[in-house]
């Protein structure tokens, strides 16, 4: 920010201690020190430490992946209990609405001024071009080398194509305008979830604020391909009562990267029978948009194929010697194969139990499942923060959800999109569910 204010300059560390003071400020519970929403302010602000360390230098790298790795087990196992605690009383922050809107407008207003000053991240670059090739029809893809990290799905192609006609060609702004929306998407889908599904603005105003002022959100603020999946994971959240909606918002970001496509058995057995038929047809329908994005600039079948199977990061499936940067590449990269395998089964373990589940098991695993991916990812495992950080704010915050099933017809979307005057505030007296109509 220095080219904005003469001498101003925030470095990671200066950033992690002046957030940490803020987010203890605003969201801290000094009354009740032993509630879960501490425990879950601690974890997430666990994590900047070990990211510091990560980019430091290389002789930190293997204790930061270490620290990581450490952090993310015991986020594992507070999603993977969850429903445990059932208790979830209604605990307001220590800033009333209004200070909360003017502070996560400030904090946006901030990561906005990096956004703009910072290099964009070579992914995104990358999906930008992409984008330009997609609009005038062209096929570059033989000569661009794939590199772990900046692989490109289809899907961040086709959404970049909104805001590259208006960059009049300028990668490094059409990038960095993809960056800042894909963070305004975030935020959106945040107060929507509260709105919607929390009966409280507030709550939504709140989560937004803290995915601002959060380190890995600051250290990985141009980081596009990692921005849109989660983006649109939170999206599906908000649309879960429309299956075919959350599908397509699925489908989606399954086209941005490689992780969304393991919460798909969870999203289908949480829908079950006609709610499942829906789902699964928007995932083939928007399967069909993406792969037709790639026949326009494709001239030939060989093209095609090079394009298709370019746009998926094999790299990810090999359990060779060679496990990329990160933890993985410290240790013999066969120890993943066990810690794949005990990853497929923790998946089919929160996919069939259990039977009927609600919002709440929906979220929870959903979060848990792609924090999981960290263990056995080989480039740079454990440092993909922003993967998970938007669900895991969504569980953090959350009040008791049992009455929002997949069956749900008249959910808080549809009272909002109707504009009606009545909201569903949902709360906990004394250990019991409380259900209240407001005007």
């Amino acid at each position: 920010m220095e080219e904005v204010l003469r001498g101003y300059q925030v470095n990671a560390p200066t950033w992690f201690y002046l957030s940490l003071l803020l987010i203890l400020a605003v969201f801290y519970k000094f009354g009740r020190v032993w509630s879960v929403r501490n425990f879950d302010l601690a974890l997430l602000l666990s994590l900047a430490p070990g990211l510091l360390f990560v980019r430091a230098n290389s002789s930190g790298s293997a204790f930061g992946y270490c620290w990581l790795f450490a952090v993310s087990g015991l986020l594992l196992l507070r999603l993977m209990l969850d429903s445990v605690f059932t208790r979830r009383p209604r605990l307001e922050q220590n800033l009333n609405p209004a200070g909360l809107a003017f502070l996560c407008g400030a904090a946006l207003l901030f990561q906005t001024t990096k956004i703009m000053t910072e290099p964009p991240d070579a992914a995104a670059v990358k999906t930008v071009r992409g984008a330009d090739e997609l609009i005038n029809r062209r096929d570059h893809s033989g000569s661009q080398a794939t590199d772990p990290g900046t692989a490109t799905g289809p899907a961040g192609r086709l959404l970049a194509t909104t805001v590259v006609p208006l960059a009049g060609g300028a990668e490094l702004a059409a990038a960095r305008a993809v960056a800042f929306l894909a963070h305004l998407a975030v935020i959106l889908g945040l107060i929507a979830v509260g709105r919607w599904h929390f009966g409280d603005t507030s709550l939504g105003l709140a989560m937004a604020t803290l995915y601002l002022l959060l380190p890995p959100t600051a250290y990985d603020v141009s980081k596009v391909n990692h921005l849109l999946p989660a983006a649109l994971i939170v999206w599906a959240v908000a649309a879960h009562a429309r299956p075919m909606v959350a599908g397509a918002l699925l489908g989606l970001a399954c086209g941005t990267m490689f992780f969304p496509i393991f919460l798909l058995p969870i999203w289908m057995a949480f829908y079950r029978n006609r709610g499942s038929l829906r789902f699964g047809a928007a995932l083939i329908l928007t399967g069909t948009v993406l792969l037709a994005s790639l026949m326009l600039t494709s001239v030939d079948s060989l093209s095609f194929k090079r394009q298709t199977l370019g746009s998926i990061d094999w790299s990810v499936l090999k359990f060779d010697a060679n496990g990329g940067v990160g933890f993985w590449s410290l240790y013999d990269s066969a120890y993943r194969i066990p810690v794949f395998a005990t990853f497929l089964v923790m998946l089919t373990a929160l996919t069939i139990f259990p039977l009927k589940k609600n919002l709440e098991h929906l979220i929870a695993h959903s979060a848990a499942v792609v924090v999981a991916t960290q263990f056995w990812y080989p480039h740079q495992g454990g440092v993909y923060v922003l993967w998970y950080l938007p669900l895991l704010l969504i569980v953090t915050f959350r009040p008791r959800l049992g009455h929002l099933p997949p069956e749900e017809k008249g959910s808080d979307a549809k009272l909002a999109a109707a504009g009606g005057s009545s909201v569903i505030r949902t709360g906990l007296v004394g250990g019991a569910t409380r259900t209240q109509m407001m005007r």
